[in-house]
This record gives C-alpha cells, structure tokens and sequence, in this order.
C-alpha cells in the first residue's frame, strides 16, 4: 500500500524555462535497487532532446510512481526512493523488516504486466540476429518497453557466452531466420560515398536501429512504433505547416572559386585545427551577413506585431540516423569562418551521439539545413517554428554555364528559401536570397578563415 511506503520524492527537474513536462521514456533503474547519487534513473524526453535523470539522492528504490511512456509535469513526482536514515528508522519500527519487504505488489515495475504483451513480440532484427547465433529469445530477458528484447539484449547475451551453451536447435533457428526475413527488405549500404562535398554521415551508413514488427507469414505491412521524440517531431510540424503559410523560391549559385579555396585550405585547417573545413560553414557565414542586411529575416511572428531579433543565432538542422535534431549558434555574426566551422563540428558530433543538452536547442533565430550532404539538389523545407524562414544548402554539382556566351563547366549549388508569407514576401526574399549568392561567389583565394 502507498501509505507503507517510506520515502522521498523525486521529482521531474526543471530542465529549461519553457519546459512544462516530460516524458519517461525508460526506467534504467527498478523498485529494489540501491541507488547511488546521480547515478541515471531514466531517461527523460522533452519536445527537444532527451536526457538522462540524474537521482538526486542516494537510497533504495522502493517505488515508480510514472509508467515507461507516460508524462509527468515539472515537479511531479516520478519515484520515491528510501534513504538510509529513513530505512533504519524504519527497520527499527518494523522489527528489522527489510525495506523492499513493504512494497506491495502493485509497487513491482509495470515493465512485469507488459511482459505477456510486448514481451513476446519480436521485431525482425532480433529474429534475424538470433537465429544467426543459434539462440532461443526465450533464454533472454528483455530490457525494453514492456519487457520487449531489444537487438542490444540479444549482442549481450551472445557476448556472455550462454548462447553456446544453450544447446538450441538448428531447425528453431532456420524458423527464426525465415521469420525475420519474410516481408522484410534489408538493403545493402551502398558502396560508394553519399557525395564528394560537404559533409555527410558517414562513407558506409549504418542501418538505423529501429525496431519493427514483423509479420512471420505472407508479404504484409509490417509496424514501426512511434518513439516520443518522433511524435514531437510529428507535432511540431504539424503545428508549423498549420500555422505558417508557407511560401517558397530558390535561386542557384556559381561557387567555383568557394570549391578551389576550401580546396586550398581543408588540410592546413583540418591540421592547425583537428576538424574539417566543410563548405556548410562559408554558407553560415554568407547567411549571417546577408541576414545583417536584411534583418527582417531574423523575426518571429507575434499576432498584431513581428518581433525582429537583434541577436543572429543559426539553428543548424543535424539528421542522425532516426531523426533531426536542431542546435544553435549563439551569436553566429560575432564569428568568424573557423569560429562557425568548430561550432559546426561540435554540435553535429554531439547531436549525433545524444549529447546536446536543453540550451543547446534553444534561441535559434534562423535555420540552415545542409540537405546537401545527402545528394538533394532540390528541396521544400518546413519552417522551424517560429521562425519566419529557413534555407537548405543543396549539393555542389558540375554543370554546363555560359558565361559571356561561351560554355564553361562550374561548380553549382542551389539554395532553397521557405518563408513565413505573414512576415516575408519575394520581393524582400529575392534581395536576401541575391545578397548570399554575391557573398558565396565574392569568396576567392584572398579570403581568410580567422
């Protein structure tokens, strides 16, 4: 019962100024565990990152108050944990009774009650992965959502060796595989780069690790759950196609002489500095001066007035392998070319390992989407609400131009513009949209990085 249990509450932190509440995404921790300070409880997913909770407090872990999934407010309690006064008190009061002995059964994670639902249901990759390694997924134990075995709780238990030891059937892994590979396509990474500019995830991308249900017979549809990062994400476009009228345009761009310069200067630079010298951050740098120009860019609209901002912080859409994340440059005018291409460097690194933190994601004025790494020449951007424009840099292609009616093979780019046709029209978007093309094509062998 409740009133038994002794404790203290944990609380859902207040992680940022605009967080209201959050999500528990996964309880890392389970009712009975010794608890040490800031050791991570669970994780937390706000509408812009996920993060790790800390525990506050060192003690026993004797109840979850929020299901895996469910949301809590800021300061709603999410667990109590017992601390080691409160549990000699209590030991005394109770004859020596040990704390975890209180805990009624309606107490033990929820994690047990979805066992019979989630818990039997395996997605096609831990199909496959078992029966590639000759195991039974009745010998493991599922650490996801509802007891669910993950892909990881498989590689660890092949990594523990009980895998050879299990003795299972050949024939039980033959069923496996089918059942993994019906209705499933599994493509081949490809074997040659995503493009030869800029910059791009990686030469040979992995799969991305999601978890699909699969259908063991026919060529059915098959099921993706929904994580809660990307129904935000799901919601916050929705809420921006809705309320923004989105208007767009595109204007291409000769930047021959940006390809020769950082042809020029990316191994000095990737030598002075340990990073690459991509062409994002020259793009930034047109971008941000362009916008000094035309400062009605960088507004926000506010029902009866628009908002100009006086500070130019870029958000720079960054994809990882499930979703797109958007961290900021603060202060983006106040840096130099290698003073955004470290800031470029840092939060694409860190937004691809998880690791961006809540102010990390907010104040963004502007924001680039560098849709070229992955070989778009062409692209309709969705407003990062509420923002009044957003630019996506496509792929530097070789083309055919005539210049002073003569044929000469250049290096080309398109930059696509959508804007916010409240606050923005083409007239003023056209003169923006010129003024980074003459910034981009000014850049020449004289132009200096610091």
């Amino acid at each position: 019962m409740k009133e038994n249990i002794k404790g203290t509450e944990v609380t859902v932190p207040h992680l940022a100024e605009s967080l209201v509440s959050a999500t528990v995404g996964k309880w890392l921790k389970q009712p009975g565990d010794y608890i040490e300070q800031y050791d991570v409880l669970c994780e937390l997913i706000t509408d812009k990152v996920t993060v790790e909770m800390p525990s506050p407090i060192e003690g026993r872990l004797v109840r979850l108050l929020v299901d895996d999934g469910a949301t809590a407010a800021v300061g709603e309690a999410i667990c109590i944990i017992e601390e080691p006064q409160q549990a000699a008190a209590g030991a005394a009061g109770h004859g020596g009774q040990q704390p975890e002995q209180l805990l009624s059964t309606s107490s033990r994670p929820s994690a047990e009650a979805g066992n019979t639902g989630m818990g039997s249901r395996f997605s096609p990759a831990v199909l496959k992965l078992a029966a590639e390694n000759g195991i039974s997924l009745s010998d493991i134990q599922g650490t996801g959502l509802g007891g669910r075995i993950t892909r990881k709780d498989v590689e660890a238990f092949v990594a523990s060796g009980t895998a050879a030891r299990s003795g299972w059937s050949k024939q039980a892994a033959n069923a496996n595989m089918a059942a993994a590979t019906a209705g499933v396509f599994i493509p081949e990474p490809p074997k040659v780069s995503v493009r030869s500019t800029g910059i791009h995830l990686s030469e040979t991308p992995p799969l991305a690790k999601i978890e699909v249900e699969g259908h063991p017979e026919g060529r059915g549809e098959y099921l993706i759950d929904v994580t809660p990062i990307r129904n935000t994400i799901a919601s916050r476009m929705r809420q921006s196609v809705t309320e923004i009228p989105h208007a767009w345009t595109m204007i291409e761009v000769d930047v021959t002489n940006l390809v020769l310069l950082r042809s020029k200067l990316k191994d000095e630079f990737m030598k002075q500095e340990g990073i690459n010298l991509t062409y994002l951050a020259f793009l930034l740098k047109a971008v941000v001066s362009a916008i000094k120009d035309y400062p009605i860019m960088n507004s926000v609209w506010a029902v009866d007035k628009i908002i100009v901002k006086r500070d130019i912080n870029i958000s720079l859409a960054v994809g990882t392998e499930d979703f797109v994340v958007t961290p900021v440059i603060k202060k983006a005018d106040q840096k130099n070319i290698a003073g955004l291409a470290r800031e470029i460097d840092d939060l694409t690194r860190r937004g691809r390992a998880g690791k961006l933190s809540l102010s990390d994601l907010e104040g963004g004025t502007f924001t680039v989407n560098n849709t070229g790494s992955f070989g778009s020449i062409l692209s309709y951007p969705i407003i990062n609400y509420p923002q009044a424009a957003i630019l996506t840099f496509e792929s530097i292609v070789k083309k055919p131009v005539v210049i002073q009616d003569m044929i000469a093979v250049r290096s080309m780019v398109n930059l696509c513009l959508s804007l916010d046709h409240r606050i923005l029209d083409g007239v003023i978007c056209g003169r923006f949209l010129q003024r980074v093309k003459e910034n981009l094509e000014g850049f020449n062998q004289d132009t200096k990085l610091y």
